[in-house]
């Protein structure tokens, strides 16, 4: 019975190591099981559940760290949560894969200007237009994004940074 968990648990391991056919796949060729989790998600998505949506997109991420889309899902659920900071490191995490990937350049755009950093917007939208090379729907959002968010006051981090407090100290009653 132990030998035979013993090389159970050894054929687990070995199946999971990468193989010489892994290693020949091409970068857009993801696994047919990280597809189907993925599309689990997308439909989570759709009907609004996106704590549900979130765990599929992580499993068919574990399935294949490859599947691009199942980042940019990933950041666009942050950036509907109202969380422009986990959105732009996960567009990050796109980029890395396909740094000219439009969704994600205009994804992480967006979540920028957010995030009230319209320097480093107007710089993705620089590339994004790059990329795109013309009419592009994507470009033209990014640009309403960072148009919509230029009129928020931006506020510097310094101003939210308490200021001391300085006491004067009165001479005590009866001393000159």
């Amino acid at each position: 019975m132990r030998i035979t968990l013993l090389a159970l648990g050894a054929g687990l391991v070995l199946a999971s190591l990468p193989t010489a056919s892994d290693a020949q796949r091409a970068d857009n060729d993801i696994l047919p099981r990280s597809i189907a989790l993925q599309q689990e998600g997308q439909r989570a998505q759709e009907v609004g559940d996106l704590n549900l949506a979130i765990d599929y997109y992580e499993s068919a991420l574990a399935a294949d760290p490859r599947n691009r889309s199942a980042i940019i899902a990933l950041a666009q659920v942050a950036r509907a949560q109202g969380l422009p900071g986990k959105a732009i490191g996960l567009y990050r995490e796109a980029l890395l894969l396909e740094p000219n990937d439009i969704v994600a350049l205009t994804g992480q755009g967006e979540a920028l200007a957010d995030k009230g950093a319209l320097e480093l917007a107007r710089e993705k939208l620089a590339e994004a237009e790059r990329v795109c090379k013309g009419e592009c729907p994507r470009v033209a959002q990014l640009e309403k994004t960072i148009a919509a968010n230029a009129s928020k006051r931006v506020v510097a981090a310094e101003a939210l940074v308490p200021k001391p407090v300085v006491a004067t100290v009165k001479p005590a009653s009866g001393q000159n």
